[in-house]
């Protein structure tokens, strides 16, 4: 989205702060005075605070996810974290994806620690190409270990994929389906006892009903 749609007069700020269970002797009110006095500085009204005390790693925090459904219902024009790490530390191809989300709502964001992260600022496009260029990258090594996993598996004889389907014999076939049709064995029952699949016992029985019908 370019950046003319988002808010060129800045009325209402979201402020999100985060701290993790295993961050040390940190509270999140430290943030919380932090943003909101800037935000005054900045002469912005503060409308909401959102506060996970969650790890970062995961975007399946309450107050997170709160704020992404106000940040689409466009109840704020920009939203104030401390760091880019505590809005998220997921890595680098997810916190794009968040900051895209964001800028797709229409709503700003801004970083209080690192000002190069401001999607109104005039280092916008160059941070955010930045980031796409590391998170491309990031794709590009993810491809390539799971490349390289895998001509390990095959130079070990490992199988790659799903395991061929096992032929059934034309008696297999008959003795399942007459096994389903005069003891009204269930169809999973008999994927164990033939040891093959659910849906080869149902083709099985549907082929022996359609030649008996």
């Amino acid at each position: 989205m370019a950046i003319s749609s988002l808010p060129h007069v800045i009325s209402r700020v979201a402020i999100y702060a985060r701290v993790s269970t295993k961050d040390k002797g940190q509270e999140v009110e430290n943030q919380l005075r932090q943003l909101r006095e800037f935000s005054s500085l900045q002469g912005w009204a503060v409308c909401c605070e959102f506060v996970d005390h969650e790890t970062g790693s995961t975007n399946d925090r309450t107050a997170f996810q709160t704020m992404f459904k106000d940040a689409s219902q466009r109840k704020f024009d920009v939203l104030l974290f401390w760091a880019l790490d505590r809005l998220s530390r997921e890595g680098v191809l997810e916190t794009l994806q968040h900051l895209n989300r964001l800028t797709s709502y229409g709503v700003g964001y801004r970083s209080f620690t690192e000002q190069y992260f401001d999607s109104c600022g005039i280092f916008k496009d160059a941070v955010i190409a930045i980031i796409a260029t590391v998170a491309k990258q990031e794709r590009v090594r993810i491809s390539q270990r799971v490349r390289a996993g895998l001509e390990v598996a095959r130079a070990k004889g490992r199988r790659i994929g799903r395991p061929p389907r096992t032929l059934l014999s034309a008696e297999t076939r008959t003795a399942i389906a007459e096994s389903y049709a005069s003891e009204g064995t269930s169809l999973r029952l008999l994927a164990k006892k033939f040891g093959t699949s659910l849906a080869t016992v149902q083709r099985c029985v549907g082929a022996y009903q359609k030649a008996t019908d």
